[in-house]
């Protein structure tokens, strides 16, 4: 049909938009529903990024030239995507919390009206996934960063698995988390380091060092 035409043709244009290493968007039975600037909470400021809201997936990049051309695009299932409203705070209006089992993130649009548009169209995708049994029953999110500005001195560890700030002298700890990255150790706070090493000593059944099933079948549950 012409919408299908219109809709495939769309969605090679926002390919093209990220250049010659574009990712291949275009796939049967995905339809672009949206797109529109965002600003995008970072490490250290806020950005404006380009948000292109499609059936199944969520992408955002960088913008580089007059709205046009976009760079290093992120693409987020929706599958894998909670949204959680935010008050406003005397910095920051209209923003909500996007989390994803490697990432979270604060987005803040230009009025209140927008915003609403944005979490209604993303959780309205979702549901039309979910009545197609593709949404999981259960995902573990990864915590949203604090920013450094915010963080005048060490509150404990910028930590991927707890979110916290931390010098580099108290952040010593590594550990696999496993739903964003099994293979990579990453950088976590003494805290979060003693409760790993304690659930590990667990699993291998204390001093005795022998395992306790009840122990082992309850985490793999989890």
């Amino acid at each position: 049909t012409v919408d299908r035409n219109q809709n495939r043709r769309r969605i090679k244009e926002v390919e093209n938009s990220f250049g010659p290493s574009a990712p291949e968007l275009f796939t049967p039975g995905r339809f672009l529903k949206g797109e529109g600037t965002l600003m995008k909470q970072g490490r250290k400021k806020w950005d404006q990024k380009m948000f292109f809201l499609f059936n199944d997936i969520l992408v955002y990049s960088s913008i580089i030239m007059n709205n046009r051309w976009y760079k290093n695009p992120k693409i987020i299932p929706l599958k894998d995507i909670m949204l959680e409203d935010m008050e406003d705070s005397d910095d920051v209006k209209h923003q909500w919390l996007i989390c994803t089992p490697r990432k979270s993130f604060h987005v803040s649009a230009s009025s209140d009206e927008e915003k609403k548009a944005w979490m209604q169209h993303i959780e309205a995708c979702q549901q039309s996934l979910l009545q197609e049994s593709v949404l999981p029953t259960k995902t573990t999110y990864a915590k949203s960063w604090i920013p450094d500005r915010v963080a005048q001195k060490c509150m404990r560890c910028l930590a991927t698995k707890c979110g916290f700030v931390v010098c580099n002298a108290c952040s010593k700890g590594r550990a696999l988390i496993q739903h964003i990255n099994p293979n990579k150790p990453l950088r976590v706070c003494k805290v979060c380091n003693k409760t790993e090493d304690d659930k590990n000593f667990r699993l291998r059944g204390g001093s005795s060092g022998l395992w306790d099933d009840s122990e082992e079948t309850s985490s793999d549950e989890e």
